[in-house]
């Protein structure tokens, strides 16, 4: 179709100025006629190239229509398997990507795992030692006898006399002598009755 009408215009301009009027408008008729011709091929054999109006075609027609559907069909298939061809490239480059992604994140969740397993135990190993101490320091609480934790009570005790049983006895036997010789504290006969008491408190004390 491009062809022709490059040719309608290439002779229309060799033949613009040799013509006069009349042979001009032949020329524009005869053209017309071909033109119509032409569009009317067209349309049947596009008609026939859909499966319609087969009924007037010989073998020969009906071979020729096979052949330029099958060059038709090839082109149509080599188009849909260059496209699907590009699909698949894409496919394939995308499906690496994330290929290469989910490494990425795999490393990643391992290097996390690695850390939150030394931290978990670095805590195991801090809570031991502080039990560690905790113990210690309890034993040697105990070892020194007495616990930090225990309460502490204070209580107030009355003061008690200081004396020794063998003066009091000492001083119950001189107050017997004197009663018994009848005697008075401030009797001359006292002194020697003192130095009797502090004999016996003595042989007493040596008991």
């Amino acid at each position: 179709m491009k062809g022709v009408i490059e040719r309608y215009n290439k002779q229309r301009e060799e033949q613009h100025q040799l013509m006069n009027p009349a042979s001009e408008v032949k020329f524009w008729q005869t053209e017309a006629a071909g033109l119509r011709q032409q569009l009317q091929y067209l349309q049947e054999s596009h008609r026939q190239l859909m499966g319609e109006g087969l009924s007037g075609l010989g073998i020969k027609e009906l071979q020729n229509l096979e052949n330029q559907l099958e060059i038709s069909l090839k082109g149509v298939r080599m188009k849909k398997d260059h496209i699907l061809t590009n699909e698949i490239k894409e496919l394939h480059q995308k499906g690496t990507l994330v290929h290469q992604e989910n490494v990425e994140l795999h490393k990643k969740m391992d290097f996390i795992q690695k850390e939150n397993a030394e931290l978990q135990k670095k805590v195991y190993e801090a809570r031991s030692r502080n039990e560690e101490n905790v113990a210690s320091n309890l034993s040697c609480t105990i070892r020194n006898g007495y616990d930090l934790h225990a309460p502490i009570s204070l209580q107030l005790s009355q003061p008690q006399p200081q004396y020794s049983e063998p003066a009091t006895k000492a001083m119950k036997l001189g107050q017997r002598y004197t009663q018994i010789f009848g005697l008075d504290h401030n009797d001359t006969f006292l002194p020697i009755v003192k130095m009797a008491s502090d004999r016996l408190l003595l042989a007493i004390a040596a008991i």
